[in-house]
């Protein structure tokens, strides 16, 4: 098909538009009174195609969503007038989220598995979700944000514990299913193991993922063929077949092997979708059983979303930005992925020797060739259940910290995408790197000055902890003040136009595939670009006063939080309030001198009024949403707070394989009765004006 295109744009001196389809840019002819015209042929008419704006061979501007073609010619060519797709006004506020007029709104942060309820398992579970609904009523609250609640079970361990290293973006996590609502009796036996697992004072994460798989299983050969021929099951089965049966075949290889490493799968390393077919057909009970729990998964979160919205509270699921490198979507679509590298983060507030989370990174210009279909299906699962979503490390979407396969530390990271350093530029600078000298490492891997990139041999980007190393160390002061030079031009001016540029290539075009509200965590290491794009993109920031992100502040001062924003008192990656007070009495003391104006020592454990002025203080911020931790809502009752403040922290990001466990301490039926409590947390909402 020919495809012609006009759309009027006023540029400025210097600018031009181009078409841009599959990964494919059509520079376009500019033609009198603000006119731009492109002429494609060969345009496939199942493709989508949006506007660029270029400047000096940078991207300044991309529309919001694309375009499709549309029959108003002949088969063989059409032609079309476009209007450019600006970026909706107020988004945020569109949603029915604010249907009510409110524009601030409060709510409450917790896993999943960290709830507690007298109905549980021994972890918390979806159905706990209406009790903390119901809570968030009584105190005026109308936000509930959780942590990734997708499938983990990699090796049936401990460390399957963690909640951003799912076996399939779309899977729903078995454990959280409340077992009688699936079928399983409640009978001696049940009551007995119940008794036990809820009686532990954390998740004892193998053993009630364990029991729970087991009863299932027992459930499913009573009960399943009743679920499986009922016109719900059928319905769902026919909307998620292509996500659904692969995952189910997965677990069972899984299983099968011991492993849930598919290269070593034999014949069904490589993911064959009639191999599966079959495979499916062969080993239908295994794999029914599968589909079966998360068919119960899915009613009972759907469930949760409903009686949340029927009472007016929304809510907020998590996007992690990686996925596992031994997962069902590596599986199925290996050449979406860098396998041969992790993501990770630099040095930073979390971690002194940065992170490598392990995940592969993405091959960003290979989903563009399909138009991320692969995000906007994970985008559109997501929305099943969810009215607004954090996306995790939002800074991944202008440039990932990527960790060569062969590393370990963070430290031996690099941007990608990056522009990194030629040889001739470090000469320039007085490095010669001809015969291996500063990127050769010494007795420790991280003792270089630069790192080869992996792809581009004779370029290099600096080390990100370079200044800590022998080899810096040893350096003559000219060539110190150098290396400080080009390594603060590489990591903070450089890249700014390009990771725009990055961003903008992607974002525009997920955001509009979702009617969630997006919020971006966009903590550490962050360029002067990605606070423009989201204010662009109407991405709601994350705000909290103990990361403040102007340089050289103690504290953020929360009077002066963007409108646009999500502000908090802790995140999961944090110790909460009582525990951040606890094991950094410094830092507590110049709080409560420089901002609470209280010239004393800080007493041990922060006293409740102390955490009330802290959690007045985000509230009243003028940010959309203040969300706060379970344990920093209940830090200020002194009856309700945890008696071991050190036991509330959900995870340490400084721990490479950390077990994530926490449980609330009572029960959300004790919080609900407590009246008083509830009577003082909706005062402090209502007061600060959400």
């Amino acid at each position: 098909m020919r495809l012609t295109t006009k759309i009027e744009y006023k540029t400025r001196w210097g600018e031009e538009l181009v078409l841009c389809s599959a990964g494919k840019r059509y520079p376009m002819k500019y033609v009198p009174d603000g006119i731009w015209e492109a002429d494609i042929e060969n345009f496939s008419e199942k493709a989508c195609y949006h506007y660029e704006v270029y400047e000096n061979g940078f991207m300044t501007r991309r529309e919001w969503g694309s375009h499709k073609p549309v029959k108003n010619s002949p088969e063989e060519m059409r032609v079309i007038a476009d209007s450019w797709l600006e970026v909706p006004e107020n988004l945020p506020f569109k949603s029915f989220v604010f249907a009510d007029g409110k524009t601030r709104k409060a709510g409450v942060a917790i896993p999943v598995f960290s709830l507690r309820s007298k109905d549980d398992f021994g972890v918390g579970e979806f159905l706990d979700l209406i009790k903390l609904v119901d809570w968030c009523v009584a105190t005026g609250q109308s936000v509930i944000q959780l942590l990734p609640v997708n499938d983990t079970v990699m090796n049936r361990n401990w460390e399957d514990s963690y909640p951003y290293n799912a076996n399939s973006t779309f899977a729903l996590h078995p454990q959280f299913l409340h077992l009688p609502d699936a079928g399983v009796k409640v009978d001696r036996e049940y009551k007995k193991l119940q008794k036990e697992l809820n009686s532990q004072p954390a998740v004892d994460y193998e053993k009630v993922n364990e029991h729970k798989e087991r009863l299932l299983r027992k459930a499913f050969a009573a009960c399943g063929e009743k679920t499986l021929e009922s016109r719900e099951y059928r319905k769902f089965l026919l909307e998620n077949s292509r996500w659904l049966l692969p995952y189910a075949a997965f677990r069972v290889l899984r299983d099968d092997f011991g492993t849930a490493c598919f290269r070593e799968w034999g014949g069904y390393a490589k993911y064959s979708a009639k191999k599966i077919k079959d495979f499916c057909s062969q080993r239908r009970a295994d794999v029914d059983f599968h589909c079966f729990v998360q068919f119960h998964l899915h009613c009972q979160l759907k469930c949760v979303r409903d009686y949340a919205h029927s009472k007016g509270v929304i809510l907020k699921g998590d996007l992690p930005i990686g996925i596992s490198s031994t997962s069902v979507d590596a599986w199925m679509f290996p050449e979406l992925f860098n396998l041969d590298s992790c993501a990770g983060a630099p040095p930073d507030f979390f971690s002194a020797d940065g992170q490598n989370w392990g995940f592969p990174t993405y091959n960003w210009d290979r989903m563009e060739k399909d138009d991320f279909a692969w995000w906007k299906a994970r985008l559109g699962k997501m929305s099943e259940y969810f009215d607004a979503f954090r996306i995790d490390h939002i800074l991944g979407f202008f440039r990932i910290w990527e960790i060569p396969l062969k590393y370990r530390s963070g430290m031996m990271g690099h941007f990608n995408p990056a522009l990194p350093l030629s040889a001739e530029e470090l000469r320039d600078r007085g490095f010669d790197v001809s015969e291996g000298k500063y990127v050769t490492p010494g007795k420790n891997e991280t003792d270089v000055l630069f790192i080869e990139d992996a792809t581009r041999k004779g370029f290099y980007h600096p080390g990100i902890g370079a200044f800590g190393t022998p080899t810096f160390n040893n350096l003559p002061e000219h060539l110190k003040q150098s290396f400080g030079e080009l390594h603060y031009d590489f990591f903070y001016r450089r890249h700014n136009d390009f990771w725009r540029q990055s961003a903008l290539k992607k974002l525009p075009e997920l955001l509009p595939s979702t009617a969630m509200i997006a919020c971006g965590e966009d903590l550490g290491m962050i360029p002067d670009c990605v606070a423009p794009v989201m204010e662009e993109l109407q991405i709601l920031s994350l705000e909290i006063e103990r990361m403040p992100k102007i340089f050289g502040q103690d504290f953020a001062d929360p009077s002066r939080y963007p409108v646009l924003s999500v502000c908090t008192t802790s995140t999961h990656d944090m110790t909460p309030l009582r525990a951040w007070w606890m094991t950094e009495p410094d830092a507590a003391g110049r709080y409560l001198k420089g901002v609470l104006g209280i010239d004393a020592a800080p007493s041990e454990d922060c006293e409740p009024w102390i955490c009330r002025r802290i959690l007045e203080r985000t509230l009243y911020a003028p940010s959309v949403f203040a969300i706060l931790p379970i344990q920093d809502w209940l830090s200020i009752d002194a009856d309700l707070r945890s008696p071991d403040p050190k036991s509330e922290r959900v995870n340490d990001p400084a721990v490479y394989r950390h077990l994530w466990r926490y449980r609330m301490h009572i029960p959300l039926e004790t919080i609900l009765g407590n009246d008083s409590f509830n009577s003082t947390v909706r005062a402090l909402v209502e007061n600060s004006g959400r």
